[in-house]
């Protein structure tokens, strides 16, 4: 499974970011590799629209998990459009927010 969090910056120990459309970073973490990709997030200048390309985005990746603050309502459609579950409440950074995500969906 493939899990993006919304971050500040490129690396698992940046601290996350709030924001969703937004956010300087995302890092997805591959639950199999054990690997993870971090790439700057393309929409973050947009003027409008933010968050559904930032959805998009995601989709490229075959993300199914999102971990963030704050969703928009156009970016949350996009991103059920895109069959991406979106996770909030965690804090902290990348990776403690997957440790905690883990810890709580274990099987």
């Amino acid at each position: 499974m493939k899990i993006a969090v919304t971050a500040t910056g490129g690396a698992l120990t940046a601290q996350m970011d709030s924001r969703f459309g937004r956010c300087a970073y995302f890092v997805i973490y591959d639950t199999e590799t054990k690997k993870f990709n971090a790439f700057t997030n393309p929409a973050a200048a947009f003027a409008g629209g933010a968050g559904p390309a930032a959805a998009r985005e995601l989709a490229k990746y075959s993300v199914e998990v999102l971990l963030t603050g704050h969703v928009g309502l156009n970016a949350e459609q996009a991103l059920a459009a895109a069959n991406i579950k979106v996770v909030t409440g965690y804090s902290g950074t990348v990776q403690e927010a997957l440790d905690a995500y883990g810890k709580e969906h274990a099987a």
